[in-house]
């Protein structure tokens, strides 16, 4: 008998609080305690296995769940062979080279003979090994940034969202060994043996992601200004037209992206659109 699907997620730090936003807005539903260990998921045959991030990786390469959500910095560091199948855009950082501000070093280049501290020591050495910069690896858990000033190390390479960390403990950026966001995985026996199953999975979860970067926008518009909107709004093929009980005017149904809102509500004003409507879209099947 085949046993419930196992996704492996996030039970605690960056990732956490956004993969419960996504697996929601998925449609799954499902109760977590604090000190829940893994729940099954009501209206789906899934069971969510709440794990360190880190594992994660290790624990779909084992074989105990057949997909998981964790960080392509993770996966590049524990990845086993594993299969990225969807980018869930967020968990958005950067892997970066770092070195103390009163320093001689400008690039990457400048490291041979570091010491070079790190929680990603596999990432870090291939880095520099495919680069013929001979260093030493100072693998850290925790507090990387802190090591040049306690003489630990004479580098560091560490995640960074926004790079404050490592200004206010005296570090500049020289470069950026890996850029990363959360992603779903799974490992290749899983994908060969429950394709149909996990490609449902992925494919609710990537509906979501590009659910939240479009817009759906409606307005009610002059039928001679639809040409010059169709070039505003080309939509995924073509704007939608409906024409209207008053004669002369059409509704206009059109998928933008969402930063482009800001810049096409009063171009349409302009051509004469009115009634204008934006709506978020839950999911996104193109």
């Amino acid at each position: 008998m085949t046993r419930t699907l196992r996704l492996a997620v996030p039970n605690k730090g960056r990732l956490e609080s956004s993969t419960a936003t996504l697996l929601r807005d998925a449609g799954l539903v499902f109760e977590k305690t604090d000190r829940a260990l893994s729940v099954n998921v009501s209206n789906v045959d899934l069971e969510l296995l709440f794990v360190r991030a880190d594992d994660i990786p290790e624990m779909i390469a084992d074989g105990v769940a057949e997909l998981g959500i964790t960080g392509q910095d993770l996966l590049a560091e524990h990845g086993n062979g594993l299969v990225e199948l969807a980018e869930l855009g967020f968990g958005r950082c950067r892997l970066v080279a770092a070195v103390p501000r009163t320093g001689a070093a400008e690039s990457v280049e400048d490291f041979a003979g570091f010491r070079v501290a790190t929680s990603h020591p596999s990432i870090t050495q291939r880095f520099f090994a495919e680069r013929e910069i001979d260093v030493t690896i100072v693998p850290l858990k925790g507090s990387v940034e802190v090591a040049p000033k306690l003489d630990v190390a004479d580098a560091v390479v560490d995640l960074v969202s926004t790079g404050s960390t490592l200004l206010v403990n005296g570090l500049n950026q020289v470069g950026t060994i890996l850029e990363s966001q959360a992603v779903l995985v799974a490992a290749p026996d899983a994908l060969r043996l429950r394709s149909t199953e996990l490609d449902q999975v992925a494919t609710a979860l990537a509906a979501v992601v590009a659910g939240r970067g479009k817009r759906y926008l409606l307005l009610n518009a002059p039928e001679s200004a639809v040409e010059k909107m169709a070039e505003i709004i080309p939509g995924m093929e073509s704007p939608t037209v409906v024409p209207l009980a008053e004669a002369g005017w059409v509704a206009v149904h059109s998928v933008v992206d969402a930063d482009d809102v800001w810049n096409v509500l009063p171009d349409l004003k302009a051509l004469g659109g009115r009634d204008i409507l934006v709506l978020r879209i839950q999911q996104l099947i193109a």
